[in-house]
């Protein structure tokens, strides 16, 4: 009888936080965000507009030459694209314009071809430009292939200042030695589809794509406009302790931004914030020592993910130096952090130098009720973010 008591407590216990959840989301809306003064907030697109149902669990962003607005949807495997007609700010519609697709996340555009990352590869997107009188012949071709598949399958793809690809492939496990050197790694590539990683191969041997090593999952990745040098997001492993055999503490590891240099080792798995040693899963004597340590921290399994910088904003001229990144969330904290935007701020020699709030108030208490995943800036200097959990596009703008 005392089992079935328990079984019904948690029962009630369970029915109750998913009450909370829908109550808080209910009552809470766009309105509720915190933001600097000045700035404003606003829903962009979601379930209302029409067709706003494709936004359900949208990822990241990209704008084509035109200023339109493309949203990956992993969920679904289709990109969208959210039409805003009239330029008021506010989306009219949303269409599907690629599917079929294998959990795609990350997009660029190289003039009128778009390039798609899936989880096991990038493919090439052919006649999304057709005029309304033409017929849309939409072509989708592979570019890039034989990627890593399995968990932390989302992969993220950038083009660089320097006309290079970048690509994350993020670690089969939450710590572990990978059998596949491209896990938990960066990669680059051509504009043609060639690896061209940190490493040059001679003779008959491939060339490695692998352009940073020690990464757990690094979604999120920009490059600062005045030094050139790319910054990555990066989350740390979960369920860790400071002790050996300890038990786990909510406030470690610290979750990196990496400034990311060829070659370097970042210290995942057995190293984390500044070159500490993980007690528990120890790797060669002084390895960590020889790792490169985070350019600066956020809190612990907050989930760093989007990131983009703000040069190009029309933000007030003290921000221009600086980057917003979107903290996704935590999942197996105690007591819930992230579900915000920081703002990251870079100093005269563009370094990174101080972490705050930017945009917060979709947690309340311990219920979230949006998380916000990617972060850009559109051609009209508005930030756009992505929310995975409400299904929405939110623009900030100043004033």
């Amino acid at each position: 009888m005392h089992r079935y008591l328990k079984t019904g407590t948690l029962i009630l216990l369970i029915l109750a936080a998913t009450l909370s959840m829908q109550v808080a989301q209910s009552k809470l809306d766009v309105s509720s965000i915190q933001l600097p003064k000045g700035f404003t907030i606003k829903v962009f697109a979601d379930a209302k507009t029409k067709h706003g149902a494709l936004l359900e669990s949208a990822r990241f962003m990209a704008f084509d030459k035109h200023g339109d607005l493309y949203v990956s949807i992993t969920k679904s495997g289709k990109i969208v694209k959210v039409i805003d007609t009239n330029h008021d700010g506010v989306a009219d519609d949303v269409q599907t314009v690629v599917e079929n697709l294998n959990s795609p996340q990350g997009m660029v555009f190289l003039d009128e071809i778009l390039l798609i990352a899936n989880q096991d590869g990038v493919v090439k997107v052919e006649g999304l430009f057709t005029t309304p009188a033409e017929k849309p012949t939409v072509k989708v071709t592979p570019f890039i292939s034989n990627l890593a598949i399995g968990r932390h399958t989302r992969k993220s793809l950038k083009l660089s200042p320097d006309g290079y690809l970048y690509i994350n492939v993020g670690s089969s496990c939450n710590v572990c030695i990978e059998a596949d050197a491209t896990r938990a790694t960066i990669l680059r590539y051509t504009l043609d589809g060639k690896p061209a990683g940190a490493l040059l191969t001679l003779g008959r041997h491939q060339q490695s794509a692998i352009w940073a090593y020690g990464l757990r999952n690094s979604q999120g990745f920009a490059w600062h406009p005045k030094s050139g040098d790319m910054y990555a997001t990066n989350d740390g492993s979960d369920m860790r302790s400071d002790t050996k055999g300890g038990k786990e503490n909510d406030e470690l590891p610290p979750e990196h931004l990496n400034r990311i240099e060829a070659g370097k080792h970042y210290g995942w798995p057995y190293c984390w914030g500044n070159q500490v040693q993980d007690p528990n899963f120890v790797g060669e004597k002084d390895f960590c020592k020889t790792t490169q340590a985070p350019a600066i921290t956020f809190t612990a399994h907050t989930t760093p993910i989007g990131i983009t910088f703000l040069d190009k904003s029309t933000f007030p001229q003290a921000y221009e130096n600086d980057a917003i990144v979107a903290l996704h969330g935590s999942w197996n904290r105690k007591l819930p952090a992230g579900y915000k935007l920081v703002r990251v701020r870079f100093d005269a020699q563009a370094k990174p130098i101080a972490v705050e709030d930017f945009a917060t108030g979709w947690l309340v208490g311990k219920n979230p009720w949006g998380r916000p995943v990617d972060v850009v800036v559109g051609t009209d200097g508005a930030l756009y973010v992505s929310d995975d959990f409400a299904n929405t596009i939110y623009r900030i703008t100043h004033p």
